[in-house]
């Protein structure tokens, strides 16, 4: 099998399984990091454009979030469809590798991603997670999981952790304190860097705006 065929046969394989998802990962949340993932490849040279694309199509193949806190479903699934293109074991183990630790799982921890192309994928789904965006991403995943959009009684967490946010369920606008905020900061690549300014300061500007209105000032 060719590699554009694997790559094919892997994105006809994550529309289909992703394309009535309503919690913020679906398919075109994919498709996203998947042209952006090929945007800072092209961008930062010397990556391996074929591990690149599989890991953006398959990152969240099994995310942990939908699966008990279980992080080594994704990676597990992700083995289990790359297996059945016929690829080489070093390609596959490399994919799954990156599938296995792209996660964000704390404020406090940074993903580890040791190769250019882990980092890459990494970078490109953390910049679909701020920005304009990242901000609707936010409330439809809150919607799906019957968070109110703000609680002002809630504290915000200073250690954001799977179990945590998701045992108190705290609001929507809780998630940029708790996830989205520090990924400006996160990002390995240069390019990944450089995006991520803007999508962080549409952010900081709507966080603005948003207690602004909240209190009734404007």
């Amino acid at each position: 099998m060719t590699n554009t065929e694997a790559i094919k046969k892997t994105a006809e394989f994550i529309k289909k399984r992703f394309t009535n998802d309503t919690t913020g990962h679906d398919w075109w949340h994919i498709y996203r990091v998947w042209r952006l993932a090929k945007h800072i490849a092209k961008k930062e040279k010397d990556a391996d454009l074929l591990v690149v694309e599989l890991a953006a199509l398959l990152h969240d193949i099994a995310d942990h979030k939908f699966h008990g806190g279980d992080f080594e479903i994704g990676a597990k699934e992700a083995r289990k469809w790359l297996s059945s293109l016929d690829l080489e074991e070093d390609t596959i183990a490399h994919v799954e590798d990156i599938v296995r630790n792209v996660s964000f799982k704390s404020a406090n921890i940074k993903p580890s991603l040791s190769t250019l192309e882990g980092r890459i994928v990494h970078d490109a789904d953390k910049l679909d997670a701020i920005g304009a965006i990242g901000i609707a991403r936010t409330f439809t995943f809150g919607g799906a999981h019957g968070r109110l959009v703000y609680d002002p009684d809630q504290p915000h967490l200073k250690d954001y952790t799977y179990e945590r946010a998701h045992m108190q369920n705290t609001s929507a606008v809780h998630h940029f304190y708790e996830k989205l905020l520090h990924l400006k900061g996160r990002m390995y690549t240069k390019t990944g860097k450089k995006m991520a300014e803007h999508r962080h300061e549409y952010i900081e500007n709507f966080l603005k705006e948003f207690y602004k209105e909240w209190d009734g000032e404007v």
